[in-house]
């Protein structure tokens, strides 16, 4: 049985170095190839103002974040939820790079290497499909996959990865 997690997250700017942070988690999971409806989603506190480029994006304002979860509050249900899996995010190193800074924050001494394979779904594409676009768009643009996708959403686009996945492998 393969058990892959399909991983998606929105965050506050581009670089956790700059002290952005994660704002939501959306992950899908796939058994064999299939999507099971079992699904990790949260929105997160995330103690900072949302740049404002970064709300162009994914359209998630302060104001949508008030009263949600710090990440501290949700880590060992994500983490539980990946345990095991082969995770799959597009960009893995932008997504698992503010998972483990993030993780750090929270206290834990791991890395989520230590919790699931990670591999990224950029990478394969740039090696199936050289020298073409390989966003996320791209991919589903070029598979034939419906999206109207509009603004990000790490759940709506965690979903929408799930659909990729199997034309990668």
């Amino acid at each position: 049985m393969s058990r892959i997690v399909a991983l998606d997250t929105e965050t506050t700017g581009l670089s956790h170095k700059q002290g952005h942070r994660i704002i939501e988690i959306g992950a899908v999971e796939m058994i064999d190839g299939r999507i099971t409806g079992r699904q990790f989603h949260t929105f997160l506190q995330p103690q900072r103002r949302v740049d404002p480029f970064a709300q162009r994006v994914h359209g998630i304002s302060d104001a949508m974040l008030v009263g949600k979860p710090l990440f501290s509050n949700k880590a060992v249900e994500l983490l539980e939820f990946l345990r095991g899996s082969e995770l799959v995010a597009h960009n893995a190193t932008f997504d698992v790079g503010f998972l483990d800074h993030e993780l750090r924050l929270a206290g834990h001494t791991v890395t989520l290497a230590h919790h699931c394979r990670v591999t990224c779904s950029l990478k394969i594409a740039q090696q199936r499909w050289p020298g073409q676009p390989n966003k996320l768009d791209d991919l589903l643009r070029r598979l034939g996959i419906p999206s109207n996708r509009g603004l990000h959403g790490a759940l709506k686009d965690a979903h929408l990865l799930a659909q990729v996945i199997p034309h990668l492998r």
